[in-house]
């Protein structure tokens, strides 16, 4: 088994001791499969002769979800937990703060593992566990190739700066991850658990915010996910690099939702990708998959403003707040935004696109975010509208690459351009460029 040291860390000097059972508390991978975090748990339960308890707290209050987000999410604990299931482990899921549900747990286990978490809340969440529990807390990431800290110590300017560093890791990382055999069994231990086996049941039961309804087109579970990564493996590859920035066409693997509630391991899909005959399409992939996503890792740890306006760069603040005052065509308000109202059909098809599926494809995504920008009195409200809107409707929403795909928008690691009205220096896109490169009306149609 491959779990390298850098990706453990103390969270705090609380001394062994023996407990009931050994604990991992599970939060952003929320998977029994290619799960660094579960697979150190249970080596260090089997160590001690301890059954393994896997915890879940399940708050339904946690910032800017909805029934969408909760409904794709329970999907896929059922599966995680039938799954730990027949590995001899006990899921329980408490509907709970995380936080207290994990301190509780705390109290009678020897040890507790988490996942690591990169946004704001959850990283919270774990320093509150890690100064108050009275035993040992240890953190080991998993939901990223190569561990943060260990690819960069501080922000990064760019894909640039950062494809390197993460390059000459690449080697001790891309390995696989065996499978721990369970020495000692939890299932006849008793907790109080919250059922998700009815997800319907489940959804109804939870207080949610219901302005936004689940999904039809994408399930949650990793094994929904290990199907759109072999239909993109097996359909898809060989033609990523040059197809994939088409909105006409599906060349995209969808994986994204599944990543950003861990139901997937970036590890397993890098692995996978790696055994393609097409080179170039799996390096185009891989890009996407590793030194993207790391970067916006990258961004949301180091940055404490990545969920604001004032988290971009000082030139690109500047030159959008020296256009501030310049005439615009249009302008829309979030509401207009949000009814897909606006003059431009391709601007329009992409917002329903988001709103019906919970997903939009990624090169409108950009142009989505660029027009919000062009089309808003002052580009702090633009942000804030594009960010609004993002973690409402996407699945991905409220993720690490939503906040930097967001902020790309308005200038983040990217770089001064032509000055223009409104954008200033940021980068500029516009409805031709659609129809020049797409056959953008078969995108309209798709989502008329």
């Amino acid at each position: 088994m491959c779990i390298q040291p850098t990706r453990i860390q103390a969270l705090n000097d609380q001394p062994a001791r023996t407990g009931r059972y050994a604990l991992y508390w599970m939060q952003n991978a929320q998977r029994a499969h290619y799960n660094h975090a579960l697979e150190f748990a249970i080596q260090q339960a089997n160590e001690l002769r301890l059954p393994l308890i896997v915890l879940f707290g399940l708050t339904d209050r946690y910032p800017e979800a909805n029934e969408r987000h909760y409904a794709f999410m329970l999907e896929g604990l059922r599966e995680t937990q039938k799954s730990l299931l027949q590995r001899g482990i006990q899921m329980v899921i408490r509907r709970q703060s995380p936080p207290d549900a994990a301190l509780e747990f705390a109290q009678e286990a020897a040890f507790l593992v988490v996942d690591r978490g990169y946004v704001r809340i959850t990283r919270e969440w774990r320093a509150k566990v890690a100064r108050e529990a009275n035993c040992p807390v240890i953190q080991v990431e998993t939901d990223l190739v190569v561990p943060l800290k260990t690819a960069s110590s501080k922000e990064e300017w760019a894909a640039a700066t950062l494809r390197p560093k993460i390059a000459r890791h690449l080697h001790d990382y891309l390995v696989p991850l065996e499978e721990t055999p369970v020495q000692v069994d939890s299932l006849g231990l008793n907790f109080e658990c919250f059922s998700v086996e009815d997800v319907e049941a489940a959804l109804s039961s939870l207080d949610l915010d219901r302005s936004v309804a689940r999904v039809n087109k994408f399930i949650g579970g990793n094994s929904e996910a290990l199907s759109h990564l072999e239909l993109f493996l097996n359909e898809k590859v060989k033609r990523y690099s040059d197809l994939r920035n088409d909105p006409s066409l599906d060349f995209q693997s969808h994986l994204s939702p599944y990543l950003h509630f861990g139901q997937i391991s970036p590890l397993y899909i890098a692995l996978e990708a790696q055994k393609s005959p097409h080179s170039t399409g799996k390096e185009a992939f891989l890009e996407e998959l590793i030194v993207r996503r790391e970067l916006s890792a990258n961004y949301v740890f180091y940055n404490p403003n990545y969920d604001r306006f004032e988290g971009l760069p000082a030139w690109a603040k500047q030159t959008l707040r020296e256009h501030t005052n310049d005439l615009r065509e249009y302008l829309y308000s979030e509401e207009e935004f949000e009814a897909a109202a606006t003059h431009d059909p391709y601007w329009n098809a992409a917002m329903r696109e988001m709103k019906r599926t919970g997903k939009m494809h990624n090169y409108m995504r950009m142009y989505w975010g660029k027009k919000i920008l062009e089309w808003t009195l002052a580009p702090e409200e633009g942000f804030r509208i594009a960010l609004t809107l993002n973690n409402k409707y996407f699945l991905d929403g409220r993720d690490m690459n939503s906040y930097t795909g967001v902020a790309w928008c308005f200038g983040k690691h990217d770089r001064p351009w032509t000055e223009r009205p409104i954008f200033g220096k940021i980068r500029y896109m516009n409805a031709n460029g659609l129809k020049r490169k797409f056959d953008i009306e078969a995108y309209v149609r798709m989502n008329s």
